[in-house]
């Protein structure tokens, strides 16, 4: 598979450029066992909100509906704990970007192509975590779901992009590390690759993809540089 013909490279963040259970791995010593519980609960919750909030057309930023599924997760696994999910929240906003973020932007930038965000994340989030990991610099643009008031997997979320490029979909190659996103990027239009850092199965869901990476290193070469 390849990704032909595309000027302008669009990311997902969370899962994709960084690391969601960052925040939960620099608090494992006071969480104790139950860290990769609560990262994993965590995550499934968030996701699982902002699909429920999208069909009851009720919308928050991701902001709250990260606090909401942190508490959610917290109360499932019975830790009770005022400070340490402040100390979460607040780590939420500085997550680590996954060490083949950087290099791969700046190879894509040398390649001439016009790079960014399409994030679920609110933009104060995004601007956060973008500028601590020191990607804001090779980004074009950090695109959220604040402006238009949904979530994905919804088609205005993609068409974002075309919007703020002005450019046709085809034009535009996407990368998730959420099967789901990539899937629905691809039947957007987008040439859509997924990045299976963990080794998943792919789903019966709609849109075919361009491409599927172990890691954002491997993308360039799947562009044909």
């Amino acid at each position: 598979m390849k990704v032909d013909d595309i000027s302008v490279c669009m990311f997902d963040a969370y899962g994709t450029l960084f690391d969601v259970a960052a925040a939960v791995r620099r608090c494992q010593n006071a969480i104790g066992s139950k860290a990769e519980s609560l990262a994993q609960l965590w995550r499934q919750k968030q996701l699982e909100y902002t699909w429920l909030r999208s069909l009851m057309g009720r919308f928050v930023d991701f902001w709250h509906v990260t606090g909401e599924a942190l508490d959610t997760a917290m109360n499932n696994l019975g830790i009770s704990d005022a400070p340490l999910r402040a100390r979460l929240m607040e780590l939420y906003l500085t997550l680590d970007a996954y060490a083949d973020a950087r290099p791969t932007l700046e190879r894509l930038k040398g390649l001439g192509l016009r790079t960014g965000i399409l994030s679920n994340g609110s933009r104060s989030m995004l601007v956060a975590a973008s500028g601590h990991a020191k990607l804001d610099g090779v980004l074009d643009a950090v695109l959220s779901v604040d402006r238009i008031g949904i979530f994905k997997p919804h088609p205005t979320v993609y068409e974002m992009v075309t919007q703020h490029f002005d450019i046709e979909a085809q034009r535009v190659g996407f990368v998730s590390g959420n099967y789901w996103d990539a899937a629905a990027a691809a039947t957007f239009g987008f040439q859509s690759v997924w990045i299976n850092r963990l080794g998943a199965r792919r789903e019966p869901l709609p849109g075919k993809l361009s491409g599927e990476i172990k890691s954002l290193s491997e993308l360039p070469a799947l562009l044909g540089a």
